[in-house]
């Protein structure tokens, strides 16, 4: 084990609501996406880390806590990791601070409703004392970007400029070359009572650490996946699909059902008399008869009979009952069922 491993804060303690109904009984990052949890393609994205099998994590959770918990202890045995509960959210810094005792040397932030394609094997070499990783997109002004100098170093976080002359977007990525640092400028904003709208936000926090000198500098990423909306959890999954997370191969070569590539199915599902994909996740042990499906997404161990669905999410242990209909329609009719 390395002497001064690298932390890994995630803070998950904020209620999903932009995804309900299905964060009423799960956290938002156990949403499956393309075969797994949003959790789980995230913490698999660090295993370009050289030193992956060595991290900690440090999870700040609040609602439904068990179930990540239960995810991380499962799924990961071998990752040391510790859990910090954040029971009144007020804000990104306000949940790291709690975990304060946890951070110390090489840290890195990630935000979980996000996912990103990155390599971080530079780590372990980087001469900045931070790192933010960033995206370049047309139009900014709904998102935080950083402002660079002449030597392309970051000079401040900006919260949804007004204009799009700096249009590199912050995809909720840092890192932190000595953690101690970091939880000393939350404490200075919190001090200082530096928020927006209420919450104290990491931006600020960042912003104090530049003012007193700290070198950063950004990261660009190709890839930025939203995880936070039905929307946009649908795209994800289509993206993930489409490079490396199906098993079409796999789908394809079971006779009671067609499966139209890319899929994700489950080897434990039951799938017979119906039509899935494109861009289809189903999970363990859901049972599909007599239906088309399309981008869409099942959870484990849900189940339908008779559907046409597209563009769908359905969760855990829900069950979807389709009755046939009898239409009599006379000439020039025009229905929709």
């Amino acid at each position: 084990m390395k002497d001064n491993p690298l932390k890994v804060v995630i803070p998950m303690a904020g209620l999903g609501t932009r995804l309900r109904p299905h964060t009423w009984s799960k956290p938002k990052q156990l949403v499956s996406v393309a075969g797994k949890t949003v959790l789980n393609h995230l913490i698999d994205s660090l295993s370009t880390y050289p030193g992956f099998v060595d991290i900690e994590l440090v999870n700040i959770v609040g609602y439904l806590s068990d179930q990540i918990e239960d995810c991380i202890r499962t799924s990961y045995p071998d990752l040391q990791s510790s859990f910090v509960l954040q029971e009144n959210p007020r804000g990104q810094s306000h949940a790291i601070l709690l975990a304060k005792e946890l951070i110390s040397g090489p840290t890195l932030v990630v935000f979980a409703d996000t996912l990103i394609e990155t390599d971080l094997s530079f780590l372990d070499g980087e001469s900045s004392g931070a790192v933010v990783w960033v995206k370049e997109v047309p139009d900014p002004r709904r998102f935080g970007v950083v402002k660079l100098n002449e030597s392309g170093q970051v000079t401040r976080l900006i919260e949804k400029p007004d204009s799009t002359e700096d249009n590199l977007v912050v995809v909720g990525f840092y890192y932190f070359k000595e953690g101690e640092q970091l939880i000393a400028a939350i404490e200075e904003q919190l001090k200082k009572d530096v928020k927006l709208k209420g919450e104290y936000f990491l931006a600020d926090a960042i912003n104090i650490m530049l003012e007193n000198g700290l070198i950063m500098r950004p990261e660009m990423v190709d890839v930025w996946l939203d995880a936070g909306t039905p929307q946009t959890l649908l795209e994800t999954n289509r993206y993930l699909l489409e490079h490396g997370h199906d098993n079409s191969k796999e789908a394809t070569q079971r006779a009671e059902f067609q499966a139209v590539p890319p899929v994700f199915v489950h080897p434990s599902a039951r799938i017979r008399n119906a039509v899935v994909g494109p861009f289809v996740s189903i999970g363990a042990e859901c049972q599909i008869q007599n239906c088309l499906v399309k981008n869409s997404i099942f959870e484990d161990q849900a189940r339908a009979d008779g559907v046409i669905l597209e563009d769908s999410l359905i969760g855990r242990n829900a069950e979807l009952q389709g009755r046939w209909k009898i239409i009599n329609a006379g000439d020039d009719t025009k229905l929709t069922v």
